[in-house]
């Protein structure tokens, strides 16, 4: 016997909200990432600038902490609800179907 070319359907959304989670663990990261260079990047430009060596670089890099926690809530938050949102409309295409029938 010939395997089954295509997935089934549970594997493909188990594929999709498997490539979800990997997409929004991305966006963290390089949410973290761009913050902290920031922060650095122009709390060494603003040392310089105003000759206080090290201060507004650790004031800055301390406080992108808290910034990055908050933006990490933030993407994690609308990414789980746009999957929800997603989710709903999965469970509710079958229905619509079935009212149009087969040949529609």
């Amino acid at each position: 016997m010939r395997p089954n070319s295509e997935p089934s359907e549970p594997n493909r959304s188990r594929a999709a909200f498997n490539l979800t989670l990997a997409a929004v663990a991305g966006q963290v990261g390089c949410l973290t990432l761009v913050i902290v260079l920031a922060a650095l990047f122009g709390g060494l430009w603003l040392d310089a600038y105003f000759q206080t060596k090290p201060v507004i670089t650790i004031i800055l890099m301390i406080s992108s902490v808290p910034l990055t926690l908050v933006m990490m809530f933030w993407v994690v938050r609308s990414a789980t609800s746009r999957l929800q949102a997603g989710a709903t409309k999965d469970i509710h295409q079958p229905q619509e179907d079935v009212f149009r029938g087969k040949d529609a």
